[in-house]
Formats: C-alpha cells, sequence, structure tokens
C-alpha cells in the first residue's frame, strides 16, 4: 500500500470503504451494495475487522445507511445514464468505486471526482498499481477547497461541458458545510444546464434519530469535534428541501430511511435497515 501521511485518504473515507467491504462480507446475502475495491485500495493490516469503529454490533445500522445511500445514487445515476446524461460529477469523491464496479456504465459517462489533491493522487496511484487504470472517462479534479479554489472552474478545466446536464452527488459532506456554504453549493448546482440532478445526503438533528442509533451519532460528532473537523450543519426534511428551492432548483424530492428501506431491504433474512431520522437524502433537479 502506498504510505503518506501527507496523502493518505482521510479516515472517514477510509471508513466508510471498509464498512461497505464489511456488509459485503458478514451481512446475510446478497448485498445491497457489492462493493470490496475500496478494501483493495486501501491494502489495511490483516487486524482491520478488530478495530473498535468496524465491530459488527455497533456499526450495524451505519453500515447499513452507508450501503443504502450509495446504491440509491448508483441506481439514479444508471437510470440518469439510460436516459441521455452522459456526465457524472462527485464533490468529495473520496473513495468512490462506481468507475471501477460499474464498467458497463461507466463507459457511457464521463466521471468527474472532485476531491482533495493529496488523497486524489493517492488514488490515481493506486488504480494503476492494481491495475485499474485511468481510462479517459474519469477524470480527477484537484480542488483546494482551504485555498478557496472553485470546484466549478476546475470541473470546466478538465472537460465539463457546462451546456449539458449532469447527475451531481455529494455524500456525508453536508453536516461539515456551515448552511451558508451548503446553500452556496446548492445556488452552484442549480444553476447547471437543465436536466440536471443534485443528490445529497444530510443529517437530521441528533436528538430526534432514532434511540438506537442516537448514541454512535453523538460519538461521531465527539469525534468530529476532536478531530478539528465537527458537525456544523444538521437539517429537517422540510428545511432540505426549502433550502434546495429557495436556492434555485425547480424539484426538491427527500428520500427517507423508511424509502429505502422499502426498496431495498425488504426482503433480508437478517433483518439489516438504515436507521430512521439520522441520514437521509435529498434529490433535486434543475
Amino acid at each position: 500500500m502506498t504510505d503518506s501521511h501527507d496523502i493518505a485518504p482521510e479516515s472517514t473515507a477510509a471508513r466508510v470503504a471498509l464498512w461497505r467491504a464489511l456488509h459485503r462480507e458478514i451481512d446475510a446475502a446478497p448485498p445491497v451494495l457489492d462493493d470490496a475495491i475500496g478494501l483493495k485500495l486501501l491494502d489495511p493490516p490483516s487486524d482491520w475487522r478488530e478495530r473498535g469503529d468496524m465491530n459488527p454490533a455497533f456499526t450495524r445500522p451505519f453500515r447499513a445507511s452507508i450501503v443504502a445511500r450509495a446504491r440509491f445514487i448508483e441506481d439514479l445515476v444508471v437510470s440518469e445514464a439510460q436516459r441521455g446524461v452522459q456526465q457524472y460529477v462527485i464533490l468529495g469523491a473520496g473513495l468512490d468505486s462506481f468507475a471501477q464496479r460499474r464498467p458497463d456504465v461507466a463507459k457511457r459517462l464521463t466521471i468527474f471526482e472532485v476531491d482533495r489533491p493529496g488523497p486524489q493522487q493517492w488514488k490515481r496511484n493506486r488504480l494503476v498499481e492494481l491495475g485499474y487504470g485511468v481510462p479517459d472517462t474519469l477524470r480527477f479534479v484537484p480542488v483546494d477547497f482551504e485555498a478557496g479554489q472553485s470546484w466549478r472552474d476546475a470541473l470546466l478545466r478538465e472537460g465539463f461541458d457546462a451546456g449539458k446536464p449532469a447527475v451531481v452527488v455529494s455524500t456525508g459532506v453536508s453536516m461539515y458545510l456551515t448552511r451558508e456554504a451548503n446553500a452556496a453549493t446548492l445556488r452552484e448546482v442549480a444553476a447547471f444546464a437543465p436536466g440536471s440532478t443534485f443528490a445529497m445526503t444530510f443529517l437530521w438533528p441528533l436528538a430526534m434519530a432514532d434511540a438506537d442509533v442516537r448514541p454512535g451519532l453523538e460519538m461521531a460528532e465527539k469525534g468530529a469535534r476532536a478531530s478539528g473537523t465537527p458537525f456544523i450543519s444538521f437539517f429537517r426534511p422540510d428545511e432540505m428541501m426549502a433550502l434546495a428551492t429557495e436556492n434555485g432548483f425547480k424539484t426538491a424530492q427527500h428520500v427517507s430511511a423508511q424509502t429505502l428501506t422499502q426498496r431495498y431491504f425488504a426482503h433480508r433474512s437478517d433483518g439489516l435497515r438504515p436507521p430512521g431520522n439520522a441520514e437521509d437524502l435529498l434529490v433535486a433537479t434543475t
């Protein structure tokens, strides 16, 4: 594994990738999302499953939430590609593996992965080392957010066609941004070509989360604060939908954990399901 503290993936991105792999390994078949690519990229020590944040019982609802949102977005991207959309933008891409897992769809899209330069270079190197390569349809878009760089300008430099619609996604990001920064992102995407779709996750206020996951969410919030990346923004669904329409979207839809449960978990033998009132999705269109 490439080893550099300066460019290694952020701990949150690594944790998400490992939870996706853990779902594939320990939850009942069939997996909601079959993804071991992130695990291959990370190549962690053999005892990674013994980490406290990989505890099967404790992480169960969070694993479910992670794979539910990923599967929903994957299905959305596939559907949009089928209707002719050819651009897919992933904000804060981390260890996203759509391009490697779904080459059948990826070959019909130009995928733009937006992320910090260091972790992105690490990922590029690992994809080459593992033999996946970086096809021309996969564009890495390095953006130094702390330096105030514009991700939209960076997209255009990498060949994004502002005159054509796109699917834009952002997962696990909104809680780290101020309300104003979230509104600014919404305004930017709402200005994309007509027919574009934006999907993003948001956290409910912690006090409203299901009792079985509230302690875990509070622990995550405490850890994020201690590491210097505190959770800043929480939204009720009505607030999130209103923020989207106020900032230029024509339509805004709330996709709840209940909806995801009905769609992906209804007939599972292990009772796995994403928790309610924790992390939901906004899907908005231009």
